[in-house]
Order: C-alpha cells, then structure tokens, then sequence
C-alpha cells in the first residue's frame, strides 16, 4: 500500500508540475483575437444623396431570399435548387464529416475501457500443465491532458465543423443568386427571341414591299438586294438568340438539379421587380460580419491557432496511464470466487529525446499556418467590403441610366415609326429606314441588356452582404 500511495503521489507531482508549465505559457497559446475588424471599416454613403426608406436598415437586418425574390416561380425554382442541387449536398456531406472528425478528437480526452476474457493453458518443467485464467476491464494508453495537447485538438476539429458550416451557407447563399441570375438571362433571352422575331417579320415586309416597287420600276435590284441581306442578317440573329436561350435553359436546370420546363410569361416590368429594395445610406460595414466566408475565415483561423497549441504541447512530456481490474485464478472454475479480486495501475512518464527535429517542424509549420490564416481572414475581409461597396455603388447608379436608356429607346421606336411611314409614301429612302431601323434596335437591346445588368447588380448585392441572414 505503501508502495501505491508514493506512486500516485509522484503522478500528483508530474500533473502539478505540468499544470504549471503549462499556465506559464498559456499567454502563448491562447486563441487570439482575429487580426482586423470590420468595425475599422467605414459605413456606406448612397451616392445618389438619397433618403429613401429601406427593408435593409442601419441595425444590419436583411430580408431572406424569399423576401428578396418575390416572384413565386422564382421562389419555387430556388426552393427545387435546395433539395436537389448537387454542390449543395456535397457542402453538406462535408459538414457531417468535419462533425464525425470533431467527435474522434473529443473522445480522444476520455479513457477507453475494453472488456476481455483471458485463458491460459502451458506448460512447465517436469511436463506439468498449469491453467490460469482472467476476466475484467482494462484502459490502455490514456494520456491525461496536462499541456492540453488533445484539448488543442478538439478545438481545432470544432472549429473546421464551423468553418465547413459557414461554408455550406456560402454555397447556398451562392446558389440562390445562380439561379436568380440564370432565370433573368433566361428571361431576357425570351425578350431578346422576341425582339429578333419582330425584326425578322419587319425586315421580311420590308422585303415584300421592295420586290412589288421592283417589279412596278419604282426601285432598283440593289435595293432588293440590300432588303434581301437585311432580312438574311435578322434570321441568323433569332438563330443565335434562340440557341442562347436553350444554353441558358439547360444552365439553370443543372443549378435547379432538374429539367426546366419553359417559363411562364412574366407580367410586365419583372426585371425591374427583381430584388427590387433600397439601402438606407450610411449601412454599417459590420453586416459583412455576418458573410459566411469571413465567418468561415474567422474559425479558420481559430483552428490554425489550436493546431498551434497543439503542437507546442507535443514538445513537452506525456503521461500515459495504463490500468486494469478485474479477476484472475489458476482454474476457470475458481475464477469468480472470493479472493480473487485485483487491480493494477501503471503510469508512465513519457519524453521525447530526439525525434530528428519532427516535432519542432511541426510546430513550425503550425505557426506557418496560423500566418497563412490570418492572411486569408484579412483578404476575406477587404473582399467583402470591396464587393459590398461595388454592388452598393452599382445599385445606386443604374436607377438613373435605365432612366435614360427608357427614354432613349422610347425616341427611337418614336423615329422608326415616323420612317416607317415616309418609307411608305416613297419620302424616306431605303438606307435611310433600315438605318432607323438597326438604331431602334440596337438600342431596344441595349436597353434589355441594361435592365439584366440591373437585375444582376441587385442580385450581386444580396450576396454581396451575405444574403439570406437575420
């Protein structure tokens, strides 16, 4: 007894001296705090020096994406592309295996106890035969925690299983602006078939009209001939267009995880009720803290300054506890009777001599990676902002270009409608109505491609503040 009371005396000692090392450098290895904040960071200003009301107010609260995208065929392709898109399972599988790694690193700080049933039969000198036999649980190989080596572990492996969330959430944050932005270039491709018919059937009567003045001598073969190209050029233009449109279809059914029937025809003005709220001025940058790629960055970071810990601790000494209990007796039929009662505890004290440099390279390469974090939290940061701000300046400059580009297109149909009757009258000359005509034209698509471009920038706007939180 005398002898079991020194040794656990002596473990006592080894933990209290651990316990101390490891307080005089827990200044080193605590986690730290993230390098730079987004409260550094200024607030944004409209820069249209406007006041208006907003669903995105200056405390950080943003609507989901149902809230956002209130067309219900949009909303009901964005909830499909949820349940089946590929990406998005595989960011969540990736979840549960950083969740299934954090559980193997946390049972590492308990003891595992085995049960088992031992029988011996051997010989001996003079060709006797002995039999003995055991039976009880047994812990082999615990460490006790002392440097908080395995602590540093386990917090590192909760860590990623933060990191693999937030990235999950970005994956799905990304997907609804995909799939957003693949239904208004679809819609714009059924705009831009539309615009190329309307010029095919335009350019086919302009060509009826000159085959009849040719035959009355009233224009000339080259005329026809112009006529001719003409309409030949808005043919291939409704090829190309819709060939466009099945490309982007086909797109969106692989966002969606399905095939994409056609769409319904949308009532007028949908572009423009595509993610159609304001920002009120002076939105604090803090809202980009809740990005998931900056979140996902921050625990990053945490569990590089774990690993760092960890390492460290791999330098000092392990204790290393092996014990068992249980029964043991010369017969198996004695084996569960009085007396045959036992333990045994069997510490030890473990030191690393000289391992070639490996454990000092593997805290170096945990510093190294520390580093490595805190470069990629500062980029996640200055990212985020960046995109922030750029989608919050295109916002508020589209609004007074599509203005323009509504005013512009409505002069020029004006002007191809007054050609179109001279033309008619013989006062307007061929060349001069089809000039009319490619202006009208080029800016109707001009103006279609503006209105996506909006839709867009509204899109790229609620994924730029991290879309979708509360």
């Amino acid at each position: 007894m005398r002898q079991a009371d020194r040794a656990r005396r002596s473990l006592l000692n080894v933990a209290s001296c651990g316990a101390m090392l490891l307080s005089a450098c827990a200044h080193d290895v605590a986690p730290t705090a993230p390098p730079q904040t987004l409260k550094d960071l200024p607030s944004w200003t409209a820069t249209d020096g406007s006041s208006e009301t907003s669903s995105t107010s200056a405390t950080g609260t943003a609507p989901t994406w149902a809230q956002f995208f209130t067309d219900p065929e949009l909303q009901d392709l964005l909830s499909r592309s949820l349940r089946n898109n590929r990406d998005l399972r595989l960011a969540a599988l990736n979840v549960e295996w950083a969740a299934a790694q954090a559980v193997q690193r946390e049972a590492d700080l308990w003891p595992t106890v085995v049960m088992g049933l031992t029988g011996v039969r051997q010989s001996v000198a003079g060709g006797k035969l002995l039999s003995s036999g055991s039976a009880g649980v047994q812990i082999s190989g615990f460490e006790l925690d002392v440097f908080a080596r395995l602590r540093g572990l386990s917090e590192a492996a909760a860590a990623q299983v933060l990191a693999s969330s937030e990235n999950r959430r970005a994956v799905q944050i990304g997907l609804v602006a995909a799939v957003a932005a693949a239904v208004v270039a679809l819609r714009i491709d059924d705009e831009m078939v539309q615009v190329a018919q309307q010029v095919e059937a335009s350019r086919a009567d302009t060509q009826r009209l000159v085959q009849l003045r040719v035959r009355q001598g009233a224009s000339s073969l080259l005329e026809l001939r112009t006529a001719d190209a003409a309409l030949d050029g808005a043919r291939a233009a409704l090829a190309q267009a819709q060939r466009q449109r099945w490309a982007d279809l086909h797109a969106l059914g692989i966002l969606v995880g399905e095939p994409i029937p056609a769409l319904k025809v949308p009532a007028t003005g949908w572009l423009d009720r595509v993610g159609a709220v304001e920002l009120t001025p002076g939105l604090p940058s803090e809202v980009l803290a809740r990005r998931p790629d900056v979140r996902a960055a921050e625990e990053s970071l945490k569990a590089a300054q774990a690993n760092v810990q960890a390492a460290r601790a791999a330098l000092f000494p392990k204790i290393v506890l092996t014990g068992t209990t249980g029964t043991t007796s010369a017969e198996l039929t004695n084996l569960f009777k009085a007396g045959t009662w036992g333990w045994s505890v069997a510490p030890q004290l473990l030191q690393t001599l000289w391992d070639s440099g490996r454990n000092q390279a593997a805290l170096s390469g945990a510093k190294t990676a520390r580093e490595i974090a805190v470069a990629q939290y500062d980029k996640a940061v200055q990212t985020a902002f960046r995109e922030a701000a750029d989608a919050i300046v295109a916002h508020t400059t589209w609004k007074v270009q599509m203005q323009s580009l509504v005013r512009q297109d409505q002069a020029e149909q004006d002007r191809l409608n007054l050609g179109r009757l001279k033309f008619q009258h013989g006062a307007l000359s061929q060349l001069d109505l089809l000039e009319a005509q490619r202006a009208a034209w080029s800016t109707q698509v001009t103006r279609l491609q503006a209105q996506a471009q909006a839709a867009q920038t509204r899109i790229a706007l609620f994924k730029a503040l991290g879309g979708g939180w509360h």
